[in-house]
């Protein structure tokens, strides 16, 4: 494990299709492909998070309903949700 400002890092190795290489070296740039890679991580364990939350509300209460996914959208980005309820694919 090597040291650095963001912390302890560890190398691990990840197999993908050639071009998402490709585009993710490209989309990365200065950042660097780690460094991208360790945001899209932490973004989708917070997306996996959420998700869980969401179902064991459910679970207890029944589904959302379209007003309490439209208030915590506004609650979120102080903005309405897009029509469609696109908002509760995000969970």
């Amino acid at each position: 494990m090597k040291t650095n400002r963001a912390g302890t890092t560890e190398n691990i190795s990840v197999s993908m299709p050639s071009e998402l290489v490709g585009a993710l070296r490209e989309r990365a740039g200065r950042r660097g492909v780690s460094a991208y890679i360790a945001e899209a991580v932490r973004h989708q364990l917070a997306m996996d998070g959420l998700a869980e939350i969401v179902a064991a509300h459910e679970a207890e209460h029944g589904a959302l309903t379209e007003q309490e996914i439209e208030a915590a959208h506004r609650e979120l980005f102080g903005d309405e949700p897009q029509s469609g309820g696109a908002g509760r694919d995000a969970a």
